[in-house]
């Protein structure tokens, strides 16, 4: 095909690397139409002469656009065409899920050096390193360039490969697909500059007696009166050999969640054990609601979460993580938690340990993932040091990211933790605008920690991809 002077051949890609060097042994057009995905796709011909068009004015290597898709007809054989709003891409947008659409057009010239860098045969990862090869040609990232049109329609073929969902990179199953993209990622941290030291920090703890318990429990909530009485009584039925409090940070609820936890900070077996503490302004998301509580006079030499919708899975979590903590001086520790519905039923995909997390290699593959599990238990006087972001999403990611890239994490497989999944949850039934805004987010937090790990390392601002 040939458009505005330039000719365009099309391709499917196999996910292989040996696809791609038989792509590029054989394309003699100035441009290369990958298939992601099988699908149909309507890409009329002004959408291909406008996709040209800025490829020629920007100089991009990739180029990717917003789409529609053409959804089967209904009952009633009413067709339905729905828009895909895709997001641009960060230097930090090191997922390998990072959605391009089914479709992207490459520069050959680009594609053919990119794809002679390529030396190992992967059977998963070979687009992944494609497109990170390609941001390490002139231009960076900024030579990956998303047109926020709808340029093209598709339908999925019977074989289009859907979604495999939020916990696809914990699935045991995808398990050999997973190294290869922790392989292909690291790389790229490599030549960039951007890995951390192989050894991290261990900790010495301030003493015990400069805090007023060893351990809080800390359950930011807002209008949970349906599930708060159970999280805190979880919390409160911990037995330990040392002592704890459970720090309640109610943000101004006002559906009778306040008045449920003051029945339970009232009884008597619970002075001084709860603390129902308000913010000292309205607002807050829940890493505020964090901050608060770390840094209020009740907290302890270790915080722990629990969220406001969940329980632990028994009465020694508490113990086990702060056991974890004395043996090993780290900084962090998390645990495995089961995904359950509301009565406690497990739900798929069951038990998240993000296995992905390697103590040789995980503090650069968090990079790559978009979180480390549940609970999350830190040092606080570190935690004070750094805080949470202000918001109620990825906020606990900005915070794994920045204890990952200093300090000793340690990981407990058993299952410490029950999240339930309910109609209630904040991040039930997202749309592509929200799930848009969460990945865009996550991706800006990659981005900054990308940056600190190469300035850590004494490289420049141009090693930045600035």
């Amino acid at each position: 095909m040939k458009n505005n002077g330039l000719s365009v051949e099309k391709f499917f890609l196999d996910g292989t690397v040996q696809g791609l060097k038989t792509i590029a042994a054989g394309a003699v057009s100035d441009f290369i139409m990958l298939y992601l995905r099988d699908v149909r796709a309507d890409f009329p011909e002004e959408s291909m002469r406008r996709m040209l068009s800025v490829a020629e004015d920007t100089g991009a290597s990739m180029l990717y656009s917003d789409y529609k898709e053409r959804l089967s007809p209904d009952a009633d054989g009413r067709e339905k065409i729905i828009p895909c709003p895709l997001i641009d891409l960060q230097e930090g947008a090191l997922r390998d899920d990072f959605d391009f659409g089914p479709l992207v057009m490459v520069r050959r010239s680009a594609f053919v050096k990119a794809v002679s860098m390529m030396d190992t045969d992967y059977r998963y990862g070979a687009f992944y390193e494609l497109r990170l090869r390609l941001s390490e040609q002139g231009g960076g990232f900024s030579s990956i360039i998303r047109i926020a049109e709808y340029l093209y329609t598709v339908e999925e073929a019977p074989s289009g490969q859907a979604s495999a969902g939020q916990f696809a990179y914990v699935d045991a199953r995808n398990r050999e697909r997973q190294v290869e993209m922790e392989k292909i990622c690291t790389a790229y941290l490599g030549r960039l500059g951007a890995l951390v030291p192989g050894k991290a920090e261990k900790v010495d703890f301030e003493p015990s007696e400069n805090f007023p318990v060893e351990a809080s429990v800390i359950i930011p909530v807002y209008n949970r009166v349906k599930t708060i009485a159970d999280s805190i009584r979880s919390a409160l039925s911990q037995k330990t050999d040392f002592a704890y409090n459970v720090i309640v940070v109610d943000n101004y609820s006002d559906d009778g969640t306040s008045e449920a936890i003051e029945r339970i900070a009232s009884l008597p077996e619970n002075s001084g054990r709860l603390v129902h503490l308000v913010p000292s302004r309205r607002g807050h998301g829940i890493g505020g609601c964090w901050n608060e509580a770390v840094r209020s006079r009740h907290c302890g030499r270790f915080a722990v979460q629990l969220d406001s919708d969940d329980l632990y899975s028994s009465e020694n979590t508490l113990s086990s993580i702060i056991s974890l903590f004395q043996k090993m001086h780290c900084a962090m520790v998390v645990g495995t938690y089961r995904l359950c519905d509301f009565n406690l039923d497990e739900i798929p995909p069951g038990v998240i340990d993000h296995r992905e997390w390697t103590d040789a290699n995980g503090r650069n593959n968090i990079l790559r993932v978009n979180g480390l599990g549940a609970p999350r238990a830190f040092y606080a006087p570190l935690l004070r040091e750094f805080g949470f972001p202000d918001t109620s999403y990825g906020e606990d990611y900005a915070v794994v990211l920045r204890f990952c890239r200093e300090y000793l994490v340690g990981r407990i497989y058993d299952v410490l933790y029950l999240c339930r999944r309910w109609e209630g949850n904040s991040d039930a039934g997202l749309d592509r605008i929200r799930t848009n805004a969460n990945n865009r987010y996550k991706d800006m937090l990659r981005t900054w920690e990308l940056r600190a790990r190469i300035r850590m390392n004494g490289k420049t601002e141009e090693d930045c991809g600035k």
